[in-house]
């Protein structure tokens, strides 16, 4: 059974940094693709970052520059380092993996930003 497991999140202040990291196990299959979203209180979610297999990157436009996600194929992780973060910013911070054209999610870790 394949597993998304994601930790870092926290409370930082207006202008800090976290790092996010996401662990997938369970599988024998390569991971297609290994994503980032966020979802605040009363929104939807939303796309913050990808990273395909091959390392091409996508950023939602609210975080380029900021953002940065990386990965390691040969462990199954994906990281995301967020710098100069924002009260914008603050939600809970979704890992996922499309494995085999199947999406799986982690359960989500809070970040929340003080102003």
């Amino acid at each position: 059974q394949v597993q998304v497991v994601e930790s870092g999140g926290g409370l930082v202040q207006a202008g800090g940094s976290l790092r996010l990291s996401c662990t997938v196990s369970g599988t024998i299959f390569s991971i297609n693709v290994m994503g980032w979203y966020r979802q605040a209180p009363g929104k939807q979610r939303e796309l913050v970052a990808t990273i395909t297999s091959g390392g091409s990157r996508d950023y939602a436009d609210s975080v380029k520059g900021r953002f940065t996600i990386s990965r390691d194929n040969a462990k199954s992780t994906t990281s995301l380092q967020m710098n100069s973060l924002k009260p914008e910013d603050t939600a809970v911070y979704y890992c996922n993996a499309i494995i085999l054209q199947v999406t799986y999610w982690g359960q989500g870790t809070q970040v929340t930003v003080s102003s």
